[in-house]
């Protein structure tokens, strides 16, 4: 399995966030759209995430304070990518050694796409299903 696959079950929709936007503006979307993080873009290019993780730490750094901080001192600017041929067996692999749970796609220097923890659980939890009733078939057949 691979981000593509992923991606062509979920689409491809990434929020981005300008740099310039302030915590408080983020939070506001990520409640709004369900989401966990947005990729900070400048133009095509990626140029972090932001992720609620970043948001509590901003909070407990700062206090009452931290809502008008921008975007920008916030983020993580040590992304990592991944493509949509990037195995789901890798991206795990990279989720957990990074401790990271959002991963922007990139196909062609592009911003295709983001995978994060809860569509590889999501996944996982479909091969193993599929599995299981592959070998209940063939136990019964």
């Amino acid at each position: 399995m691979y981000v593509k696959d992923i991606l062509g079950g979920k689409g491809d929709e990434v929020f981005t966030v300008r740099r310039e936007a302030t915590v408080v503006e983020l939070a506001k979307v990520l409640v709004e759209r369900r989401i966990g993080a947005a990729v900070v873009a400048d133009g095509d290019t990626v140029v972090g995430v932001v992720s609620e993780r970043d948001i509590v730490h901003c909070i407990a750094e700062l206090g009452a304070g931290a809502g008008n901080r921008a975007v920008a001192d916030v983020m993580t600017t040590d992304v990592k990518t991944v493509s949509p041929d990037t195995t789901i067996d890798e991206v795990m692999g990279l989720m957990t050694q990074r401790h990271i749970r959002h991963l922007p796609v990139l196909e062609d220097g592009k911003l295709a796409g983001i995978v994060s923890i809860g569509d590889v659980v999501k996944d996982r939890i479909a091969s193993v299903e599929r599995e299981a009733s592959q070998l209940r078939d063939y136990i019964t057949a």
